[in-house]
């Protein structure tokens, strides 16, 4: 593989072409995996999840801020979008209310896929020997329940970080801090793998070297703004790039 790799749309200001190899990591033992928009293709329901559930309680949430809000926790979302609106903070039992509304809405909407490419990603990271670890700021459990039969002998119970498990959605670093400490690894020992803005200011808040697989509709200026340090179209590029990326 060259070591020049085309990233797509590339960074603002820059060139598509981005020399790989002068950004692998040496030492790497783990890399951490959000999970909807980079594992599962379902960040589309989620979107008309939230815009209906919102509507449904009196709140304004657009497609849009769906995916700029990606990643936080669901009472997290809420709580900021009633703030905003109503003035004052959500009460414990309208966020547990408005997210159950959500989620159900969420499991009558068609059956969401995995990510093109991204089993074959999760089957090389475990050939090259290196830990997968699970962070997400869903509570989904219709999803979570899915990872092993889409994802066979990748991943391990005791190396998920989900929404039941911090104090402090994403973009606080605590979800891929608490990813670390569940590895056993350092800052420096780990890459991220993303999708979105609030994920990738949350996972470089951590320390760790951070990749986005843009597969969903912001631009790619978005997540190099939040902090990327390098930006993909989608898995398979990812694929080609890791031996240069995993040293």
């Amino acid at each position: 593989m060259s070591d020049t790799t085309n990233t797509g749309k590339g960074r603002a200001g820059s060139p598509s072409f981005i020399n790989v190899a002068s950004l692998g990591r040496k030492n790497v033992r783990a890399l951490l995996f959000d999970m909807d928009g980079v594992l599962f293709d379902s960040m589309k329901n989620h979107a008309e999840a939230w815009v209906r559930a919102m509507k449904a309680n009196n709140l304004v949430m657009s497609h849009e801020d769906v995916y700029m809000n990606e990643g936080r926790t669901g009472e997290g979302t809420i709580d900021i979008f009633a703030q905003a609106q109503w003035g004052r903070a959500a009460t414990a039992e309208e966020m547990q209310y408005i997210y159950k509304v959500k989620s159900n809405i969420f499991n009558t909407l068609p059956h969401v896929e995995p990510v093109a490419g991204a089993l074959e990603v999760l089957q090389a990271v475990k050939a090259m020997g290196r830990q997968r670890v699970i962070v997400t700021g869903s509570g989904q459990k219709s999803l979570l329940e899915r990872l092993e039969s889409n994802f066979p002998g990748i991943f391990k119970a005791e190396l998920m970080v989900t929404a039941f498990d911090v104090q402090h959605g994403k973009p606080h670093p605590e979800p891929y801090l608490m990813g670390l400490a569940k590895a056993g690894i350092s800052a420096e020992e780990a890459i991220v793998v993303e999708n979105a803005p609030l994920g990738v200011e949350s996972a470089k808040g951590a320390g760790i070297f951070t990749i986005a697989v843009n597969t969903g509709p912001l631009p790619d200026k978005v997540l190099y703004d939040a902090g990327a340090d390098i930006v993909f179209p989608n898995h398979f590029a990812l694929l080609e790039a890791l031996p240069e990326l995993v040293r």
